[in-house]
């Protein structure tokens, strides 16, 4: 962190996603409006999940967590954003910036984790539910979480650790509304290719590994079920479309951004604010509004409220 204050560049100048003032202004009602969705829609998931006891099950459980992680997702950069578009100069401190970096990477990288766990727990279900009790155990369901957070921390620190000491001494503009690791490397004041092809390797392979793996798991839990019956096969195919629907929309733009040697397209800054700020509201709204159980536990929670004020 020395070396890269010493260079010279003590702050990052971000374009954020508009420079039309009136344009910038609609971004802050819409984004302030989208973000407290995000933050409200996911916690009250959390919030009852906890409070209902018939959602005490591995599924649920680990919902909550992604819940919990979308609400982290959201808000590394988002808060930011959002006051930015109020400011004519947007600024970050390059302390700001790796952080920026850092808790990106520890939140996309265990939502990643999280949902390949997810699909793991939907294979058991599915696939071998004599057994699902015994393996989606407490004590499984909770190492699963703490080894999606340790992968992401890990995987974090793998990209940070060599990008706080590049030099940097003299551009720093950012062509993004946060410190996006792609872009910010390529304004250290050495050659880095070398540094991004694997940095952006290490992402990649990260994110295509895990969405291949979940595909696979996907096909395996349909082609079990299509030899039981047709009505498993229904009532699989509508679970798994919802799982479908999240991987696709957050893996799709991890893999374009990160998925080969550093590009500069015009639709990278529209795919960022896809997965860190559209792709967290879909949880609660895929996951909750078609789901029977979760909306009566919901219900139970508002007469609750409702009868103890």
């Amino acid at each position: 962190m020395d070396q890269g204050n010493n260079s010279g560049v003590t702050e990052f100048v971000l374009h954020g996603l508009s420079g039309s003032r009136e344009i910038q202004l609609f971004y802050f009602a819409f984004f302030t409006l989208f973000y407290s969705s995000i933050v409200l829609g996911n916690l009250l998931l959390v919030l009852t999940i906890i409070s209902e006891p018939a959602l005490h099950t591995p599924m649920y459980f680990l919902l909550s967590n992604l819940s919990f992680i979308d609400v982290c997702l959201s808000s590394f950069a988002t808060p930011k954003m959002i006051v930015d578009f109020l400011l004519e100069h947007k600024t970050i401190s390059f302390e700001g910036c790796m952080a920026q970096i850092f808790f990106l990477h520890v939140f996309a990288g265990g939502e990643m984790m999280l949902l390949v766990a997810m699909a793991y727990d939907r294979y058991v279900a599915i696939c071998r539910p004599l057994h699902y009790a015994a393996i989606m155990s407490v004590r499984k369901c909770t190492g699963l979480v703490v080894g999606c957070w340790a992968i992401g921390v890990l995987h974090s620190v793998s990209q940070l650790v060599f990008t706080v000491n590049l030099p940097f001494c003299g551009p720093n503009k950012v062509d993004s509304f946060f410190c996006d690791l792609p872009l910010v490397i390529k304004l250290a004041c050495i050659d880095t290719y070398v540094l991004q092809i694997l940095m952006l390797s290490d992402s990649g392979l990260m994110a295509v590994s895990s969405f291949v793996l979940l595909l696979i798991s996907y096909v395996v839990i349909l082609v079990t079920v299509r030899r039981r019956s047709s009505a498993g096969m229904a009532k699989a195919r509508a679970t798994l479309t919802a799982h479908v629907t999240v991987v696709t929309l957050f893996f799709g733009p991890c893999i374009f951004i990160y998925g080969w040697p550093f590009g500069n397209f015009p639709a990278d800054k529209v795919l960022s604010v896809f997965y860190t700020v559209f792709t967290p509201l879909l949880n609660p709204l895929i996951y909750a509004l078609r789901n029977k159980e979760v909306l009566s536990a919901m219900r139970k929670l508002k007469s609750r409220q409702v009868s103890s004020s």
